[in-house]
């Protein structure tokens, strides 16, 4: 069988930590298994790397943070590859640019654009396990890349594709897929079988599990995967197609606080003005989440917004741009935000479930600041301060 692993920051934050990983790899091997193993940096690496940047530049240069970052999963490479031929197997590190993963040219958030195997395939013929750098890949300008934050589950996602593996593995320091954060939620459930749609909705809205894109990839490519625990149990959550789900109708909840609130105020209500702002913000490659304009007013109306608060700076300064093109009155942004969320494919059956949210978070007296729906999730945007009471009366309401 060909087993594809991702060890996280978390599963290698110690070399006690990648000697327990490594006897993990070294035992699936000698199983009868091949090997092809994704790691990310140790710990609190990349935290410290960025913070190292910033000391330097208070805005570093994207292509200069890529290289820089890409050094992390290259220590957890080097390392996790000495511990297993300490075990007694042979091992082969690569970086992102030796497994052949191509990307383009957006660097801290590229998108990965082929994946060339047959470096990977070679050694694994050759008796070896692989262990490849997570996060980062090559350019077309021969420059590296890095595939944003939580990019590691990407690249095994990716990879398990490319090689056509028999099983992919995600390994965390939580026994897989929660109903809620469960360092914040003690009553959180283990959701042992959750779709590609519901992990999207729940990476998308704050969940700390996958990266978004990683589910994506997954979902787009027909990639079921598991979720396990490095440490403990077996079991985790497998992750795969499922089209609909009989019985509760919210499966999980979810809270995500670092999100920022971006407002142009006294934009001219004629069209094509929400076009030329959203186009903007698109070619710097910024994602734009919750979008609310207000009605009309002597033909000028405020555009509200939600974006990562790691890219503030980035947005404020191109809306002040455009503020200035459209003639508009003036920019403001608020970081005291939080959005929290209620996702679950039976809300597609199940009248009602907006409106019991809605009441839930008014019973608490938790003002609604901005919403967003799909067919399976309700988001709302709410004060920061009030975060975490309405994840926690939220999955009473729904899941205990």
């Amino acid at each position: 069988m060909l087993i594809v692993q991702k060890y996280g920051g978390s599963s290698l934050a110690t070399t006690e930590k990648i000697r327990f990983v490594a006897e993990k790899i070294v035992a699936r091997k000698q199983a009868g298994n091949q090997l092809i193993v994704i790691v990310s940096a140790m710990g609190k690496t990349t935290d410290s790397l960025i913070n190292l940047a910033k000391e330097i530049h208070s805005s570093p240069p994207d292509r200069e943070m890529d290289l820089l970052l890409s050094t992390g999963e290259l220590v957890s490479v080097a390392l996790l590859c000495m511990a297993v031929e300490n075990l007694g197997e042979s091992a082969e590190g690569m970086t992102g640019y030796f497994a052949g993963i191509q990307t383009d040219n957006f660097h801290t958030k590229a998108c990965i654009q082929q994946i060339e195997p047959s470096r990977v395939i070679k050694e694994l013929n050759n008796g070896n396990i692989v262990i490849i750098a997570g996060f980062q890949g090559i350019s077309s300008e021969n420059t590296i890349t890095t595939l944003g934050r939580g990019g590691s589950d990407l690249t095994a996602i990716a990879i398990a594709s490319a090689v056509k593996a028999d099983l992919c593995e995600t390994y965390t320091d939580v026994e897989g897929i929660f109903t809620a954060d469960p360092k914040i939620v003690p009553e959180a459930k283990l959701i042992p079988e959750i779709s590609y749609n519901e992990l999207l909705e729940m990476a998308s809205t704050g969940a700390k599990v996958m990266q978004s894109r990683a589910v994506e990839f997954a979902k787009r490519y027909d990639v079921p995967f598991a979720v396990k625990s490095t440490f403990g149990k077996e079991g985790g959550t497998m992750v795969k197609e499922i089209s609909l789900k009989e019985g509760a109708d919210v499966s999980s909840v979810s809270l995500d606080e670092k999100q920022a609130k971006i407002t142009i105020l006294k934009v001219p209500d004629t069209p094509g003005i929400a076009a030329k702002i959203f186009s903007a913000l698109g070619k710097e490659n910024i994602n734009v989440d919750v979008i609310v304009q207000n009605i009309s007013k002597e033909n000028f109306t405020d555009i509200s917004f939600t974006v990562n608060i790691v890219e503030v700076e980035k947005t404020m300064k191109i809306a002040k741009a455009i503020t200035k093109e459209l003639n508009a009155a003036e920019v403001i942004h608020d970081t005291e935000i939080a959005k929290v969320s209620i996702i679950g494919i039976g809300m597609m059956n199940h009248p009602g479930v907006a409106g019991r949210m809605f009441e839930t978070l008014a019973k608490e007296n938790i003002n609604i600041k901005m919403i967003s729906t799909s067919e399976i999730k309700i988001s709302c945007v709410v004060s920061k301060s009030d975060g975490t009471k309405a994840l926690k009366s939220l999955h009473k309401e729904f899941i205990q």
